[in-house]
């Protein structure tokens, strides 16, 4: 997909402001990791941990179909010891490339596991091993600590980011592959990594639901995420920030 000049600027604007501002999202998806792996000490159980953790995230979760996945998981602890093998359990076969696509694409033939959490599922593996969130190889000691420029990352797209993409592009109705298609077409493999911060700053910024909802400071919202820092100097900053960030999408009266 071509982007058009209005499209282009605003991404534009946003991918900066992102880049700008990765240290407060980077705070809460550190607490985040954090809070599912801190109780654990084996491997199996910290994988356990990050996969429930994911698959939670859905609206409803396919609990009938995640339950044959998750036993599956447990009966074959000797493949899960491993990046490569973790893989190769997934797929069902050994395969040629071992990165952070093959992992996306190995959880998406997994019941139960849409795009979203697959995509996920594989941008907090990056993150627990990449050095750069508090963490060093947190499961593998074989994970890679950066993304090629070569694989497809995919943003995990809910309806938060939906939204977004409506704001700016009411004429098009954007889903995971559209938005997907879009920004790999348009940015490099680590510049859709920096994409993944967008879902933050769009959360905190939204009242309502559907497309229509009303872009604005929400305090609420910020409140309701348990890993966000809670003293009122933080939260008078990033309310500053937000008004940077709105003032991209909000259109000039």
């Amino acid at each position: 997909m071509i982007l058009n000049t209005t499209m282009n600027s605003k991404l534009s604007s946003l991918l900066h402001f992102l880049n700008e501002n990765r240290y407060y999202n980077k705070r809460v998806q550190s607490n985040s990791y954090n809070r599912f792996l801190a109780p654990f000490d084996s491997l199996e159980d910290k994988l356990y941990s990050i996969l429930h953790h994911v698959a939670n995230t859905q609206s409803q979760p396919k609990i009938d179909l995640l339950a044959p996945f998750f036993q599956k998981v447990y009966s074959n602890k000797l493949q899960l010891h491993s990046f490569k093998t973790f893989i190769d359990f997934l797929t069902d076969k050994e395969n040629d490339a071992y990165n952070y696509e093959s992992i996306y694409y190995g959880m998406l033939r997994q019941k139960g596991w849409g795009n979203k959490t697959s995509a996920l599922f594989t941008k907090t593996i990056y993150h627990l091993h990449n050095g750069k969130y508090g963490f060093q190889n947190s499961i593998w000691d074989d994970a890679p600590k950066i993304i090629d420029k070569e694989e497809k990352i995919f943003l995990p797209v809910d309806a938060v980011i939906e939204a977004i993409f409506h704001r700016i592009d009411p004429t098009i109705k954007w889903n995971f592959h559209k938005i997907n298609k879009l920004l790999q077409h348009n940015y490099s493999s680590e510049e859709m990594e920096v994409w993944d911060d967008l879902w933050f700053w769009g959360f905190i910024n939204q009242r309502g639901s559907g497309l229509t909802r009303e872009f604005v400071w929400n305090e609420s919202k910020y409140w309701a995420l348990l890993e966000t820092e809670k003293n009122s100097v933080v939260i008078e900053e990033i309310k500053l920030k937000s008004l940077q960030f709105l003032s991209i999408l909000n259109p000039k009266q």
